[in-house]
């Protein structure tokens, strides 16, 4: 467990979706937490899991792409942003003539020896989903596995002001 944070639930999976609003349009929705800022509390994330739907194989590329992060995002984050915790990529690249599928993701499940994945002190956290390339809107589909817990004043505040200036 983290220093300076205590442990105030059992093992919890929360599962979540989110579909395009149209074909190939960055879509993005809040998952509520249900957090007590008054308490101090904070999520500690374990592992997150990431299922997009299938791109169309259309005789050109497609992809669908998602994404799970801690702060409101106005286009698709990558790993290399402070607040993007997972990233997948289902695609198919053709010729024209030969269509083979590709998927691409982080490594969803860290190995046993990371304690935690992150922390999500705010109380939401975020998916996003963009397909290119298809015929019909796609989504994706998840689960974020982690535990509340309470964190002292001070750490509750760095966590916090991290989290909400790295934006």
């Amino acid at each position: 467990m983290p220093v300076g944070l205590k442990q105030s639930s059992s093992v919890v999976s929360i599962g979540f979706a989110v579909a395009e609003s149209a074909a190939n349009t960055f879509t993005q929705q809040s998952v509520d937490l249900n957090l007590s800022p008054l308490d101090r509390e904070v999520f500690v994330v374990l592992a997150a899991n990431l299922d997009n739907d299938f791109p169309d194989n259309v005789g050109s590329d497609s992809q669908v792409r998602s994404a799970l992060t801690t702060t409101s995002q106005a286009a698709m984050p990558n790993l290399g942003d402070a607040n993007c915790m997972v990233r997948t990529t289902a695609s198919i690249k053709t010729d024209g003539v030969t269509a083979v599928s590709f998927s691409q993701q982080a490594l969803e499940t860290p190995p046993s020896t990371l304690e935690y994945i992150g922390i999500i002190a705010t109380n939401d956290f975020f998916i996003q989903t963009q397909g290119d390339g298809n015929i019909a809107a796609k989504g994706t589909t998840g689960k974020l596995y982690g535990y509340r817990a309470v964190a002292s004043a001070d750490i509750y505040a760095a966590l916090v002001q991290s989290e909400v200036l790295s934006a």
